[in-house]
C-alpha cells in the first residue's frame, strides 16, 4: 500500500486518474476523479479481496480520525488485480491483521534502503510478461527539482512481448520448462507521486502517461486486463476546508512536458523491477510463475548493443 504522510482526511491531495482498459476495480476513483482530491492512503489487493480490504481500511482509518463519519464519510482507495493462477481465490485470506500491517510497514519511517519490490505484499501471487511479478517502483528528478515517483502492481501481459530497452526479450529467451505461462489478463495499478505543485487536471494528465510506460515493456492492454493509473501531488496540499483553493499555482501547459517524461520512464523501469525482484513462485494446483532470470537477459541487452 501507498500512504502520503499526515492525516489525509484533514488535508486531502490533488489527485487524478485515467484508465486504459477498464476490466477492474479502484474504489474511491469515482470520487477522486469528481473531487480532484484523494483522502485516503491506497491500498492495494488481490481482486476476490478488495471488499475485505476496504472494509478493514474503514475500520483502521476511523479509528484514527473520530470526524470520519460524523463530520463526512470516507471511500477508501482500494485496487487490485487478478492473482488467481497462483492464488487460491476461492477463499478469503486478508485479515484485517494483514491491513493494519500493511498500513503501519507503509508509514515506518525512512531509512535509506529501497522499497521491497517483487513477490511482496499484494504482489506475491502476481505474474507479468509471462514470468513472476508484482510490486515495483521507480522514481526520476526532472530539471526543476521535483521527484516523481511511480509504485505499481504488474500483473499483465504476455511472455513473448516482454521488451527491455527495445529488445524482444521474451521471445529470445529460452522457454520454460514445458510448464503454462500465466494468463495474459490480469491488470495493472499504476499510482503516480510527486512533489510538484499540480492542481487534479494536471494530476490526471500524468496519470495517462503511465500507459505509454507499460506499452514499452509489452503491455497492449488486453481484454481482461484492468489497467487503472492514478496520480497524487502533494506540492499543493491543504486543510480539508480550504480543499477548493488548492488548484491555483499549479503548473501546467509546456511545464508539464518533464513530468510526463518523468512517468513514462519511471513506469517502464518500475515494470521492470517487479520482475528482476521476484523469484520463482509456485503457487495453488501447482501452477508456477517462473522469476526473470537476470543473467540471460544481461547477456542478451549486451549482446544487442554490440550488434
Amino acid at each position: 500500500m501507498l500512504d502520503l504522510g499526515g492525516n489525509l482526511f484533514r488535508r486531502p491531495v490533488p489527485a487524478g486518474g485515467a484508465v486504459l482498459n477498464g476490466a477492474g476495480e479502484c474504489t474511491g476513483f469515482l470520487a477522486a476523479t469528481e473531487w480532484g482530491l484523494a483522502e485516503t492512503p491506497v491500498f492495494l489487493t488481490s481482486t476476490m479481496q478488495l471488499g475485505r480490504v476496504y472494509d478493514a481500511a474503514c475500520e483502521l482509518l476511523m479509528a484514527e480520525e473520530p470526524a470520519i463519519g460524523v463530520e463526512d464519510v470516507i471511500i477508501p482507495i482500494v485496487a487490485e488485480c487478478d492473482d488467481s493462477f497462483l492464488n487460491d481465490a476461492r477463499h478469503m485470506q486478508v485479515s484485517i491483521d494483514d491491513v493494519r500491517e500493511a498500513l503501519r510497514a507503509a508509514r515506518a519511517p525512512a531509512d535509506g534502503s529501497a522499497p521491497p519490490e517483487g513477490a511482496v505484499g499484494a504482489g506475491t501471487g502476481m505474474s507479468c510478461l509471462g514470468f513472476k511479478g508484482g510490486i515495483g517502483t521507480a522514481s526520476r528528478v526532472v530539471p526543476s527539482g521535483h521527484v516523481v515517483g511511480v509504485l505499481l502492481l504488474s500483473n499483465f501481459g504476455e511472455r513473448e512481448r516482454l521488451t527491455i530497452d527495445g529488445i524482444p526479450v521474451g521471445r529470445l529467451l529460452p522457454p520454460n520448462d514445458g510448464t503454462p505461462d500465466p494468463p495474459p489478463g490480469g491488470s495493472c495499478i499504476v499510482v503516480v507521486v510527486t512533489d510538484a505543485p499540480l492542481d487534479s487536471a494536471a494530476c490526471a494528465r500524468l496519470a495517462r502517461r503511465a500507459g505509454l510506460g507499460l506499452a514499452r515493456t509489452g503491455s497492449t492492454a488486453s481484454h481482461g486486463s484492468g489497467e487503472i493509473f492514478l496520480a497524487l501531488a502533494t506540492g499543493l496540499r491543504e486543510e480539508r476546508s480550504q480543499s477548493a483553493s488548492a488548484e491555483h499555482g499549479s503548473l501546467g501547459g509546456r511545464d508539464l512536458d518533464p513530468l510526463f517524461a518523468a512517468v513514462v520512464e519511471a513506469t517502464e523501469e518500475a515494470v521492470l523491477n517487479s520482475l528482476l525482484a521476484a523469484p520463482t513462485v509456485t503457487g495453488r494446483d501447482g501452477n508456477t510463475s517462473f522469476g526473470l532470470p537476470a543473467e540471460p537477459v544481461r547477456e542478451l541487452l549486451q549482446t544487442a548493443k554490440v550488434a
